[in-house]
């Protein structure tokens, strides 16, 4: 029976080809591949346009016609990546799923991701034919040999995974929800190490319906969600799979979406996942897959195989796609349910923002002084010293190394180390011995003077700084240059963008909670400057500034309520509205507002990633970013980073810089995740 979404219908873009005739299509193979050469054309136009049910018949007729074995004879007339594919969708589901485990499984180390991935996202009965297939095909026992090649407590979890016993009944028990999440909490963030085996026997056994409403009492009573107590308490191959799990209980189509992302983006293309997401995803669930990937990343997933693959290898992926979703122009309901989702988790987490630098113990001002006076004295620098004293030391303490240095020494210690350091380094050591104002205030002046403006620099700061923040940065400002930060940004930008500048540069945001009932109305506000409301107000320009004001103005919590109700009014998430709507540095503006309200450490990890990605290094960026959010959320930033770039932060900075500027962002950063 073909697989079916919520309200009954088929989400798959592999349909069943109609008059469909399996002896047809294997004299049509057997003529393709017939002679010098193949038309891999014909191949690829028969074999992704018949469903997995009729391209088995097909497999069949052919060894009837002409005794020979199908798949072998593609083997030999296709090559590579379109060969992989192709011959992917010839085999049953599970026997495709026991290939890809055997190939993971076989030769020198083991691919847990794919393990990973496709233990954690079948139901019981795929799980129980992906055993049977495995048995049929290889004459092993799946479970001995995962036995065999894996350890701890992530052989433990997987072996779990292969029994396909997962509850499987929707009815749940608001009490066994309770205990469950309370079990949860105290198997990891309330007890002295952490309790493994009661997070694999929750995970591994109890219904999906279940398990979500303990992640959303979990969130209650911790403040947080499950996923962030599962980076904080697991490491290593069971940390990355107890949160695929999690991610395919929350929603299946999200976890292969990011993978699929994943597997995409950067330089280089991950094809074995792309190939094994695409051929057992495509009878399934794709369309749901392509719903949630243009929400989450703007795009849609044909357009990121297109710009990303070529040759034939590209057309049958993007037969398997089935369409672009980008061409439709408008959001799907399941997406958009996806958006206000993510924006109900980031509305109930208390995140605990934490920092790298702290505040060194035994702390004596003027011991460093002298040790930075001793760096810094006769010929060459020891700049080792320097980096040591200077990102070891949190802020306030940095400060009254500098008074002590003046007294001591009766100079002063930024002129020194101006004279005494140079290029990216000095930057970095510069900025860290400003206060935070101060050196806010610097990004922002530099961005404004010569030819030209950095916008991005003013619209990173301005809409990221709290209140406070924005008080103290106009104080330096004023101090430092002899003029209002106000009149600098009305001189240097113009029109909206210069508007929400100034509004955002007043430090005027409220603190308060939310307001559902003004949410409501801010939500139609936005919807009608979005144009995505038929009730107008009227003035287009006073619509246009209650919309500013809204952005610029409303309390964090309350935007965040806004933001909901925009989606539940209008099937949009908003910042992919901004985008669409909006164009250039008002866009860019708003949209991040929208990502700071959200979520602010990941708008950072995204910053920090961009200024390192492809050929080349944004260090004016990187510096930025580390030196201003040491002491406030890099702990937050690093962890963001690593799952949504797969990598480290300190890996990063360690293959993208190098001598001593590298090894003072290292000792910011703080240690390898």
């Amino acid at each position: 029976m073909a697989p079916t979404g919520k309200a009954g219908r088929y989400r798959g873009s592999v349909k069943e080809f109609p008059n469909f005739n399996a002896s047809q299509d294997a004299e049509a193979l057997y003529t393709a591949m017939k002679g010098f050469g193949s038309d891999k054309e014909a191949i690829l136009d028969l074999i992704t346009s018949r469903n997995n049910k009729q391209r088995i018949e097909i497999s069949q007729a052919y060894k009837s016609l002409y005794g020979k074995d199908l798949i072998a004879d593609l083997k030999r007339e296709l090559t590579g990546k379109f060969e992989r594919l192709i011959v992917g969708l010839m085999r049953p589901l599970a026997y495709f799923d026991a290939k890809e485990i055997k190939d993971a499984l076989q030769g020198i180390g083991t691919d847990e991701k794919c393990l990973i991935e496709i233990l954690a996202s079948r139901t019981n009965q795929q799980i129980h034919n992906l055993v049977e297939a495995y048995r049929d095909a290889y004459e092993r026992e799946l479970e001995a040999d995962v036995l065999g090649d894996t350890s701890g407590h992530f052989k433990k979890m997987l072996v779990v995974l292969l029994q396909g016993t997962r509850e499987e009944d929707d009815v749940v028990s608001e009490d066994l929800v309770e205990q469950d999440a309370k079990d949860l909490l105290e198997a990891g963030d309330l007890k002295w190490g952490t309790d493994e085996a009661q997070f694999i026997y929750i995970l591994g056994n109890r219904s999906k319906q279940h398990l979500r409403l303990v992640f959303d009492e979990y969130l209650k009573i911790s403040g947080k969600p499950i996923e962030d107590s599962i980076r904080g308490e697991l490491s290593g191959d069971i940390e990355k799979l107890m949160l695929a799990v999690v991610k395919c209980i929350r929603s299946t189509p999200e976890y292969f979406a990011e993978r699929l992302y994943k597997a995409m983006k950067g330089l280089g293309t991950k094809d074995n996942t792309l190939i094994r997401i695409m051929v057992s995803r495509s009878e399934i669930d794709m369309l749901d897959i392509r719903e949630v990937f243009r929400t989450k990343y703007e795009k849609s997933l044909h357009s990121m195989i297109k710009d990303d693959t070529s040759g034939e290898y590209k057309k049958a992926l993007l037969k398997l796609c089935g369409g672009d979703d980008d061409a439709a122009g408008e959001f799907f309901p399941e997406a958009a349910q996806v958006a206000y989702r993510m924006w109900e988790l980031s509305a109930v987490a208390k995140v605990e923002l934490r920092g790298t630098v702290r505040p060194a113990s035994d702390f004596n001002a003027d011991g460093d002084g002298k040790v930075l006076r001793k760096a810094m004295k006769g010929l060459g620098t020891d700049e080792g010293a320097i980096i040591d004293v200077v990102t070891q030391r949190s802020n306030a303490q940095r400060q009254e190394i500098l008074r002590t240095y003046k007294s001591h020494f009766g100079r002063d210690l930024m002129a020194d180390l101006k004279s005494e350091l140079s290029g990216s380094l000095a930057k970095l050591i510069l900025g860290l011995m400003m206060t935070p104002a101060q050196f806010d205030a610097k990004q922002l002046k530099k961005a404004m003077e010569g030819v030209g403006t950095d916008e991005n620099i003013l619209i990173e700061i301005l809409a990221t700084r709290n209140n406070r923040e924005i008080q103290a940065i106009n104080e330096a400002y004023k101090a430092a240059y002899h003029k209002s930060l106000e009149d600098a940004l009305s001189s240097d930008t113009s029109g909206h963008f210069k508007r929400i500048l100034v509004s955002l540069a007043l430090g005027n945001r409220d603190e308060g909670g939310e307001d559902l009932t003004r949410a409501h109305e801010d939500a139609k506000v936005v919807a009608e400057s979005l144009k995505l409301s038929d009730v107008s107000s009227g003035d287009s320009t006073s619509l246009e500034t209650r919309f500013l004001s809204i952005l610029c103005t409303r309390s964090y919590p309350h935007l965040r309520r806004v933001f909901q109700e925009f989606i539940k009014m209008t099937n949009h998430d908003v910042a992919h509205t901004i985008r669409k709507h909006m164009s250039g540095d008002v866009r860019d503006a708003f949209v991040a507002i929208v990502r700071s309200v959200k979520d602010k450490p990941a708008f950072f990890a995204d910053k920090l990633y961009d200024s390192m990605k492809g050929i080349g290094t944004d260090e004016r960026t990187l510096t930025r970013i580390m030196v201003s959010r040491s002491e406030i959320d890099l702990l937050n930033i690093r962890r963001v980073f690593k799952e949504m770039h797969e990598k480290s932060l300190h890996h990063m900075i360690e293959k993208d810089t190098s001598g001593d500027y590298c090894k003072a962002l290292l000792a910011i950063c703080g240690g390898d995740d």
